[in-house]
């Protein structure tokens, strides 16, 4: 590691740590506020990719993953209490999930990234981050909350995420954990290209900056 990565790896500890705060408070009836900022965090993977290659990339990726850790680790000993029962802000499968999706998604997002890299300039960023959110979303919220791996942690009722409901109140009939998952997955396609036009700007004024005068 070095100081021209430090920018990076504050960046992403900063996204993970304020998602991890943001994503116990909803927005609206599908979402969470963590929802709108954790997939900047492929933005901060790709500039970094793009500005200083894979391994660079792969040393922020691992720096957010042990942020992540810790703030999981730290939300397991904080108890809530509510209708009449005491449970941890965040439980184990929340906590495995979280990280088997980010460094899962992230890794393969630098991996697309680096072998696009050579095409046309959103190309690499657009499609590794379009394939690393689908992952990251089916990885977590099936960990997290999918009723054939009860078995993983036998304490924790997540009975209420397989309710049947309305696909996003509208659509076929599926577990509630699926319309969770297909907004979150929407919202992160939409901030793909969305990120597009920061990532054009930061990369383009960091190459700017590097030109001999």
């Amino acid at each position: 590691m070095t100081r021209k990565h430090l920018p990076g790896i504050l960046a992403m500890a900063i996204i993970v740590l304020a998602s991890n705060i943001l994503v116990q408070f909803l927005f609206g009836q599908w979402l969470t506020w963590g929802a709108f900022t954790y997939p900047f965090a492929f933005l901060v993977t790709d500039v970094m990719n793009r500005l200083y290659g894979a391994p660079a990339a792969r040393k922020v990726v691992f720096f957010g993953f042990i942020v992540g850790v810790i703030c999981s680790l730290i939300g397991t000993q904080i108890m809530l209490q509510g209708d009449g029962y005491t449970y941890p802000a965040v439980t184990l499968r929340i906590a495995l999930g979280s990280g088997l999706a980010f460094l899962t998604a992230q890794l393969m997002d630098v991996a697309i990234f680096d072998k696009l890299r050579e095409g046309s300039w959103w190309r690499a960023p657009l499609a590794s981050t379009l394939v690393g959110s689908s992952l990251d979303t089916a990885i977590f919220f099936t960990i997290a909350f999918s009723g054939t791996l009860t078995f993983l942690e036998p304490s924790n009722d997540v009975s209420w995420a397989g309710e049947a409901l309305p696909m996003l109140g509208a659509g076929p009939m599926v577990p509630l954990w699926v319309s969770l998952g297909v907004a979150d997955w929407l919202v992160k396609l939409s901030l793909a290209i969305i990120a597009l036009v920061p990532f054009r700007l930061i990369v383009s004024k960091a190459l700017s900056a590097r030109a001999p005068a």
